[in-house]
């Protein structure tokens, strides 16, 4: 049996891999757990035909293993494939379930923001410093030593927020957030992470037609 993942293709750049931070949450997961499959690119600027009738509401990722029928949501997929594929395990205590959640949604007004006085980066440096504060107590990773499905969650938005805040901010995460940094670079490095990654070109072309639409 094949395993099945439609991803989103780069913006501009179909054959590439694109920037979709929920796409690469399921990768990452099939990567850790060392289950082969096979990609496929879906150009989301003008979804295909044979796509649509996989998924009607035209949204990636959505996968398949084997005869199985396909199944959207970033959520649901990994919920399967901690289930079919429960080595390594990447289970995340309940209580850490919803750290670092609310960092990409501050990360996105901020980058959105014109107005330097709207509060917006002082949400998102709060959201970082709580995160900071988690990864101090219970780090490397947010449940310790040990990987787990959560950083799968976490890093693609961490690489946004890098990559996008830098380019059209020119802003970066504080120095003083050494855990944070210190986390970033330990998952960014990791073999899972640089197979998966959109390149950064493709990630900022991508949110420069976000921006500017």
């Amino acid at each position: 049996m094949v395993v099945e993942v439609l991803v989103k293709a780069a913006y501009g750049a179909p054959d590439s891999l694109g920037d979709c931070p929920f796409c690469q949450r399921v990768l990452m997961t099939l990567e850790e757990k060392k289950v082969p499959y096979e990609l496929k690119l879906v150009d989301l600027t003008n979804k295909p035909d044979w796509f649509l009738k996989i998924n009607p509401d035209g949204k990636v990722p959505v996968y398949k293993d084997g005869d199985e029928k396909w199944v959207p949501d970033s959520d649901i997929i990994s919920q399967i494939l901690e289930e079919k594929y429960p080595q390594p395990s990447l289970l995340v205590p309940p209580e850490y379930s919803a750290v670092g959640s609310k960092i990409f949604p501050c990360f996105i007004k901020f980058l959105k923001s014109k107005d330097s006085d709207d509060g917006t980066k002082q949400s998102l440096l709060a959201e970082l410093r709580s995160f900071d504060d988690h990864l101090k107590e219970h780090g490397p990773f947010v449940n310790g030593e040990n990987i787990s499905a959560i950083d799968m969650s976490i890093a693609p938005k961490l690489y946004h927020m890098e990559v996008a805040l830098g380019h059209f901010k020119a802003w970066k995460v504080p120095e003083s957030l050494t855990y944070v940094h210190a986390y970033m670079k330990l998952i960014f490095n990791r073999e899972s992470f640089i197979k998966t990654k959109a390149a950064e070109e493709h990630m900022i072309a991508s949110w420069a037609s976000k921006l500017n639409s």
